[in-house]
């Protein structure tokens, strides 16, 4: 079943195991959740370009589709950790905590933006912003340009009362600023999600798929260091799944931007998703060609660093357990963001994000605990991560 074979995926689990009582009753919960749980438009919608229903194809085609990347991966599996057999530690004495952008975070996890703009996604928005407050991780949101658009949704973004001590991420698409958004937008969205930074994202490849894609990215980094001069909270640039090259990270530093999130290839390839809504044959086409096109995420860590020792920096695109994440923070970024494992969770209920969570924690204790290192400083300053010679 292609939901089912999604979250599989998304969890790192081979479809060939002998899985678990546990496993198949999750499998069975999600089955029936996904069904139940009122994600998708009814079939007498018809389709349209808007930006809400766009939305909502999104969260359907990335449950019930498999939109992975296939040949190319998040490079993550080219390192390995050095094991410790004695750690001359307590495991319960480890220290996972950090510190982002002035916020604490007790784990150095964020739930990478999403979505957001209809009932549904409100209701995954809540969920999300619910656990990210039980364990002090971060949480950024799906592009916010409905809420400008729309009014009547933003509440599907108002999560600061779910989540009152969460480093919350605004979040709008930087080639908007060539389409009459401007500062008065970006204030307005961090506004309504009570944000403490903004993200501009960048899609160009996304952009070009899409039906009636916005592709006029001319001067947008001009754009950009205008905002970052003006507003009074961070700004953050990511990627969707494509990856930022040290070149560009330089470029936007130089701009203004605070922070980086690399949102490298390896994990949900938007390319394949715009693909599956296409409207004709050319964007289908487009999409099946550039379905594993991007940087892998472990290059654009290790090359940003090259260039930018001190940036913040975020690692997302393609991290599916704490392993991942450890692997990431190892080679110098600062915190790690998953989006497809919560969303996936999100579908399934507040407890399956819980157990989610835990086990991402655990993970990355764990691996903590097996190299002999007691914080995240030890473990990015210790050289316990090796490239595998190939």
């Amino acid at each position: 079943m292609p939901k089912m074979k999604a979250f599989i995926l998304a969890c790192g689990i081979n479809r060939s195991e002998d899985f678990s009582p546990q496993i198949r009753a999750l499998k069975r919960s999600l089955h029936y959740n996904l069904h139940n749980f009122q994600l998708y438009l009814p079939v007498n919608v018809p389709t349209s370009f808007s930006t809400q229903t766009r939305k909502a194809d999104h969260i359907r085609i990335c449950l019930e589709e498999d939109v992975q990347c296939q040949q190319i991966t998040n490079g993550l599996e080219r390192y390995r950790f050095i094991h410790c057999c004695l750690p001359e530690l307590d495991r319960n004495d480890i220290d996972i905590s950090t510190t982002f952008l002035g916020k604490t975070l007790l784990a150095p996890l964020l739930i990478s933006s999403m979505t957001g703009g209809t009932e549904q996604a409100g209701i995954i928005n809540r969920r999300l912003a619910e656990v990210a407050q039980h364990y002090k991780i971060a949480m950024g949101v799906g592009s916010q340009r409905i809420a400008v658009e729309k009014p009547s949704v933003a509440d599907t973004f108002a999560l600061r009362k779910y989540a009152p001590d969460v480093l919350l991420l605004a979040n709008l698409g930087a080639v908007q600023f060539n389409y009459k958004y401007g500062l008065d937008e970006c204030l307005r969205v961090v506004d309504i999600l009570e944000a403490d930074a903004l993200i501009l994202h960048l899609n160009p490849l996304q952009e070009c798929i899409q039906a009636r894609g916005d592709t006029n990215f001319n001067g947008l980094l001009d754009k950009i260091a205008e905002l970052c001069s003006k507003i009074p909270v961070p700004v953050i640039v990511k990627e969707v799944g494509n990856g930022i090259s040290a070149k560009m990270a330089e470029k936007l530093i130089a701009a203004g931007v605070t922070a980086i999130d690399v949102a490298g290839a390896g994990g949900t390839s938007w390319a394949k998703v715009e693909s599956e809504r296409a409207e004709n044959a050319l964007q289908r086409r487009l999409g099946q060609t550039f379905a594993d096109w991007g940087l892998p995420t472990a290059e654009c860590i290790t090359s940003i660093r090259t260039v930018a020792p001190k940036v913040p920096l975020i690692a997302s695109g393609g991290l599916r357990h704490g392993l991942d994440a450890a692997k990431a923070i190892a080679l110098k970024a600062d915190i790690a963001g998953l989006a497809m494992p919560f969303l996936q969770a999100a579908a399934v209920g507040e407890t399956a994000l819980c157990d989610l969570a835990d086990v991402l924690i655990a993970e990355i204790t764990t691996v903590l605990f097996c190299t002999g290192n007691a914080t995240l400083y030890q473990l990015q300053n210790s050289g316990s991560l090796q490239k595998i010679q190939t």
